[in-house]
């Protein structure tokens, strides 16, 4: 005679043998080699990397140059806040700006307190970008080269360094 599992002892073999049939398929295995690429010297060089944003255009007037003028003072703006001429003017001369082509007013008044602003300008093909930095924020805006073939009015400082 044949004994069948009922009840609770039945449903908990029935249990423990579905769960051996499905477990036994999980068996681990060892995952199969794969070929480990090697380093190998190229012949073909890189591609130049592309800048993503504004550049100086040397041979382009004012108006060409003018984005890649503000992004050099918002950084220095948004590092130094009004900041001082010499770094402002430096920022620019590292990154491709000519030197002799730029005048910077003077960072302190006659009686020798913080000017309220400074103005940095770059002579570009007959017209001025120019850039002002206060406490508060930078802006710019192109101008026309004065008569005098300068961009700015009034005193400014030697860019001698």
């Amino acid at each position: 005679m044949r004994v069948r599992p009922t009840g609770r002892l039945g449903a908990a073999l029935a249990l423990t043998i579905a769960a051996v049939i499905a477990l036994s398929g999980c068996v681990a295995q060892e995952p199969e080699p794969t070929a480990t690429p090697t380093a190998e010297a190229s012949n073909t060089p890189e591609p130049d990397a592309t800048p993503t944003g504004p550049i100086l255009r040397p041979g382009e007037a004012a108006a060409g140059n003018r984005q890649f003028f503000d992004m050099l003072n918002n950084e220095s703006f948004d590092a130094n806040g009004r900041g001082d001429g010499r770094s402002i003017v430096d920022k620019l001369v590292e990154n491709g700006f000519e030197k002799q082509d730029m005048e910077v007013t003077p960072d302190a008044t006659a009686i020798g307190l913080a000017a309220d602003s400074i103005v940095v300008s770059v002579r570009i093909k007959g017209e001025c970008l120019i850039g002002q930095f206060t406490a508060d924020n930078y802006s710019s805006s192109i101008e026309p080269l004065l008569g005098t073939g300068s961009c700015l009015v009034g005193k400014t400082r030697p860019i001698d360094w």
